[in-house]
């Protein structure tokens, strides 16, 4: 895979998956935009300087993908820097657990906010651009949880199932254009985010996974870098699970 020449926006890259994608991006030769939200700029800018020491160039832009106004200033900070915008990876997504019937408004709204709505205007503002250059790879981070459901996530599963069909409605409106739109749904990955879970909840979790152990966020990495590549230019509209067989199983 070479990426050389590519320029990749990834939200949510001060941590976890969204590091480790914009890492291994800039690996395979892209520039990357790296953004979170303001309470991590300090670690994002971190990310950015590793980007550059492997002689890549970065940009830390922090940004709420929620909101439309910050979006629009993330896409064209990216555009008024290298020229264009080649690959978006939504990447940015959040938790708010509890069971449906004591859920509240604030927890479902925020979640399909960030996690759903942040995929639709960040792909809306990208899309102007790589229509005009009819090359593009829009990549989302979904969910195993938005394909099989889990009790206490009904926000998130919503969140991520919507995030699939937003894929794949993308994908058969801009597939005549060179660009593509994928989602991966990732199962249980080994981030800070789930090893906030108790030992009983992570021992559930891996007798549901045939492998027997959990994914690593470079895992999820290495799968965005192929969607993104040459190599993945006749792969729209799918679904590409990266979780040990834990969804089939």
């Amino acid at each position: 895979m070479d990426l050389t020449d590519r320029v990749a926006v990834v939200t949510g890259s001060a941590r976890g998956i969204g590091q480790a994608i914009a890492l291994k991006l800039a690996e395979v030769g892209a520039d990357v935009v790296v953004n979170d939200i303001q309470p991590a700029a300090e670690s994002l800018e971190s990310v950015a300087a590793e980007i550059r020491a492997m002689n890549r160039q970065s940009l830390a832009v922090t940004a709420d993908v929620s909101s439309s106004e910050d979006v629009a200033r993330l896409v064209e900070t990216a555009v008024s820097t290298f020229g264009k915008v080649d690959i978006l990876v939504n990447n940015a997504g959040i938790t708010r657990d509890q069971l449906i019937m004591r859920m509240s408004d604030e927890d479902w709204d925020t979640v399909l906010n960030i996690d759903l709505k942040s995929a639709f205007l960040c792909t809306r503002a990208v899309l102007r651009h790589m229509l005009k250059q009819r090359w593009g790879r829009i990549i989302s981070i979904a969910s195993v949880i938005g394909l099989i459901g889990n009790a206490g996530q009904a926000n998130y599963a919503a969140a991520k199932a919507g995030v699939i069909a937003l894929t794949r409605s993308v994908a058969k409106e801009v597939g005549s254009r060179g660009i593509t739109a994928n989602a991966i749904a990732p199962g249980y990955i080994d981030t800070k985010m789930t090893q906030a879970l108790g030992e009983q909840q992570r021992q559930q979790l891996l007798q549901h996974i045939p492998v027997g152990y959990a994914g690593s966020p470079r895992d999820i990495a290495e799968a965005v870098a192929f969607l993104a590549s040459e190599e993945a230019r006749y792969i729209t509209g799918q679904v590409l699970n990266v979780d040990g067989g834990m969804a089939g199983a």
